[in-house]
């Protein structure tokens, strides 16, 4: 496990991650259409954030564990009657949220290794975001093979 400057920021704000991600949702018709109160739209963020954090605090060349939370999400959203589209323009989001957090944060960060981590954290909500879409395909071949 390692020691990552931008894992630790990230971990301390989380929370301001979430109400900035909410306020970018908030600006969005095609996500905004569907109503849901606060826990059920931001329930899930808590989870995927502390992902993102454990896979930046992973050892080089670690191979990161599949998130169940990430997976877990595409089922309600789903259930929430969300399309693929609109899940990936909140992944897209959460990725504009914690990269703007960062940049909030410039004077902290550990520039020798801000690329490095950039990569990771959105290779870390891509990968979150595969799982969510892998779950909408499961349910989509599920309700085709019973016809319905």
């Amino acid at each position: 496990m390692i020691d990552s400057n931008i894992a630790n920021i990230l971990e301390g704000e989380i929370q301001p991650v979430i109400e900035d991600w909410l306020s970018r949702v908030e600006k969005e018709p095609e996500l905004m259409c569907i109503p849901l109160n606060f826990e059920d739209r931001t329930g899930h963020l808590p989870h995927l954030l502390k992902d993102v954090v454990a896979r930046l605090r992973l050892d080089t060349g670690s191979k990161a564990p599949i998130s169940k939370a990430a997976a877990e999400h595409g089922d309600l959203r789903r259930k929430q009657g969300y399309t693929v589209a609109m899940a990936v323009e909140e992944s897209r989001l959460l990725q504009v949220s914690i990269f703007s957090m960062l940049h909030k944060d410039v004077k902290q960060l550990d520039f020798n290794s801000l690329l490095l981590d950039v990569v990771t954290i959105a290779d870390e909500v891509d990968a979150q975001l595969k799982q969510q879409m892998l779950r909408f395909m499961a349910a989509d071949a599920a309700k085709a093979a019973t016809g319905a």
